[in-house]
C-alpha cells in the first residue's frame, strides 16, 4: 500500500509499504493492506512503517490520517 506522510513545510515520506501503526488520539492502531476507509486524529508519538522488511520511524507531534483504497495519507505538524 502507498504511505505519505506529510508536512506544511515538505513530504517527510512517500512509498510502498507493508504495513503502519499510528498514535491515534485513543491509542496506537496499526493499518494493513486492504483496510476499511477510516479518518483519524493522531497525538504525539511515532508512525511506525515497515518498507522492504525494515522498520521506519517518523515522530510527531499531532495530526491526522485518511485511510482509502490502500493509500494512507498523514498530515502532520
Amino acid at each position: 500500500m502507498l504511505l505519505k506522510i506529510i508536512s506544511p513545510e515538505r513530504t517527510l515520506h512517500q512509498g510502498e509499504v507493508d504495513s503502519v501503526s499510528l498514535p491515534g488520539t485513543l491509542g496506537l492502531f496499526m493499518v494493513l493492506k486492504d483496510h476499511a476507509p477510516l479518518v483519524s486524529a493522531l497525538t504525539r508519538g511515532n508512525v511506525v512503517f515497515v518498507a522492504d522488511g525494515m522498520e521506519h520511524a517518523v515522530a510527531i507531534e499531532r495530526g491526522v490520517v485518511e485511510v482509502k483504497n490502500n493509500a494512507v495519507v498523514v498530515c502532520v505538524s
